[in-house]
């Protein structure tokens, strides 16, 4: 008897264990759904968000939402732990037996007003979400007392917790503020390091203690436009947000930061455009950003991106590095009409890089005017590492074959602190049409102004259009300079082929090869030569002068 009842538990266990294992598919329809369905089929379709944050998702579950439709209010995953091969799925669907086109309208809407978010993911893993839209443009009638802010997207790590393998593919995030139109942000805002108020942000990683965790997110083909602050945000503690692979986005019209990240390590940004960055054509944006930032970050590389018109009266130069970072690497980079500038490398920084990239008419703020309080910069080191800290220069900064182009209008001006250690300028094209300047690094401590630099210098072998490209009372110079037009297919152009050379005997293969600094045993992680040049032709043993390879 007791063998037959153990054979009908095992037998009840197995049953329960295929049946548990297999997914479901989960749909909401607000037309025609209602949250008293079984919400398993296209026939009897969930209604609400509300109702599919009650759901216990298991691996390979997926959550469909009628393509098409605005759904109001939060999504909630917490806790939901997919497996690989087996995601747990957020995505649309089409009603009934038609079969999508090209032109079809895949996505569905999620509006968060008045919500802290649209998607919140927390401690989560093997996550991926799809084909969304996603809105939260102020609140109804009462402001939320509570929430310090609002997100389209966040993904979260508690303390000790873990938030892995998280996708989001093709999502369009917009109209994300805090505030109801009409709300003014005052003057002194902006000036703030990264603003005091509560704003709206698009897609934000957070893991604020050390002991959580965030690894492994890949955001890409996602659309972002018009957002309080930051498009992109990543905040760690103590470098433990790693592994985030940022591809193939576009951001635009943020009111901070097209995408910024701090306390990070091994991070991939590549092939994404930001344009307007800093934007304040919101009364409710905080008008000031960088195209991209980083702080206190690891092993970051972030190529083949586009950082155009970056606005603010302080920093917003097309991308830079902020201070108490190592090993960042921009290269590949079309960077134009950004107002703070081209390179900017803050205090405390170590072997980071600007090279093969393409600037165009960056640095055109002029200190003074329209409130700003930073003078633009084409090439800036800076000893600032924080306002309590004494001035300590990046070490090891390299800046090679590079194109920098600069027509009359602007005045190229350069500040270099003199705590820099170890710096290299080489092989790079200034053509610099009008004149050039030093100026002060304008940081809350101004830079340390000397006659001399510690540590090794190597500035040699780059291609000037005139003598007057570079400050005659620079502590640095050119030990051997090559001046000539270097004759651009189309100069002021917008494109990174407008800067194809056609002074070929100036340039091509008149470089000379790049190895790292005296005393500096580590140089770039990714190696000296990247091995091709910005339009991918291979740089071969003897290199080129600028960012292109001339045919």
């Amino acid at each position: 008897m007791l063998k037959d009842q153990l054979k009908i538990i095992f037998f009840l266990v197995a049953l329960f264990s295929m049946h548990s294992a297999i997914a479901t598919d989960y749909f909401i329809n607000n037309a025609v759904g209602n949250d008293a369905n079984v919400g398993m089929s296209e026939t009897q379709p969930f209604k609400s968000i509300e109702k599919i944050n009650t759901v216990l998702l298991k691996p390979g579950d997926r959550i469909l939402f009628a393509a098409g439709q605005v759904f109001p209010g939060e999504l909630r995953l917490i806790g939901v732990q997919g497996l690989p091969g087996k995601l747990v799925i957020i995505s649309s669907y089409f009603e009934g037996s038609e079969k999508p086109t090209a032109e079809a309208k895949v996505n569905f809407m999620i509006n968060a007003k008045g919500m802290p978010n649209g998607l919140l993911i927390q401690d989560c893993s093997y996550i991926l979400v799809k084909h969304a839209i996603i809105e939260a443009d102020g609140y109804e009638t009462e402001k939320p007392s509570e929430d310090k802010m609002r997100v389209g997207v966040k993904i979260t790590a508690s303390p000790g917790k873990i938030c892995k393998n998280i996708q989001l593919d093709s999502l369009e995030i917009k109209n994300i503020y805090f505030e109801n139109k009409g709300f003014v942000r005052n003057a002194e805002e902006v000036k703030t390091a990264n603003g005091t108020q509560r704003y709206g942000w698009g897609i934000r990683l957070l893991a604020d203690h050390p002991t959580a965790q965030i690894t492994q997110v890949e955001i890409s083909n996602c659309r972002i436009r018009d957002v309080d602050h930051t498009g992109i945000k990543i905040t760690g503690a103590n470098k433990n947000i790693h592994w985030i692979n940022i591809h193939e986005n576009d951001i635009a019209n943020t009111g901070g930061p097209g995408i910024q990240m701090s306390e990070v390590k091994n991070i991939h940004v590549h092939h994404n455009s930001v344009d307007h960055s800093g934007s304040n054509n919101d009364s409710r944006k905080w008008g000031r950003g960088s195209g991209l930032w980083t702080w206190s970050a690891s092993q970051v590389l972030i190529e083949h991106n586009s950082f155009t018109y970056a606005n603010g009266p302080g920093d917003s130069a097309g991308a830079h590095v902020d201070f108490n970072c190592d090993h960042v690497v921009l290269q590949y980079n079309f960077s134009a009409w950004n107002a703070g500038g081209f390179c900017e490398i803050l205090g405390n920084n170590y072997n980071c890089a600007y090279r093969y990239n393409i600037s165009v008419n960056d640095g055109f703020r002029i200190k003074g005017e329209n409130g700003a309080f930073q003078e633009g910069k084409i090439f800036w080191l800076s000893g600032y590492q924080g306002e309590q800290k004494p001035r300590k220069g990046p070490v090891n900064s390299y800046f090679y074959n590079n194109t920098i182009y600069l027509d009359t209008t602007i005045t190229a001006r350069i500040a270099i602190d003199g705590t820099s250690t170890g710096i290299m300028i080489a092989n790079n094209i200034f053509c610099i049409m009008g004149t050039s300047k030093m100026v002060l690094g304008d940081q809350n401590k101004t830079d340390k102004v000397g006659t001399s630099l510690d540590g090794p210098v190597f500035f040699k072998n780059n291609l000037w259009y005139s003598t007057n490209a570079w400050p005659a009372d620079a502590v640095i110079k050119d030990s051997n300079p090559k001046i000539g037009n270097p004759f651009f297919k189309n100069p002021g152009g917008l494109r990174i082929q407008d800067y194809i050379p056609g002074n070929i005997d100036f340039i091509k293969e008149k470089g000379i090869k790049i190895e790292p600094l005296p005393g500096d045993f580590l140089g770039l992680l990714q190696g000296m030569n990247p091995g091709k040049d910005i339009l991918g032709k291979p740089i071969g043993d003897k290199p080129h002068i600028g960012a292109i390879a001339p045919d």
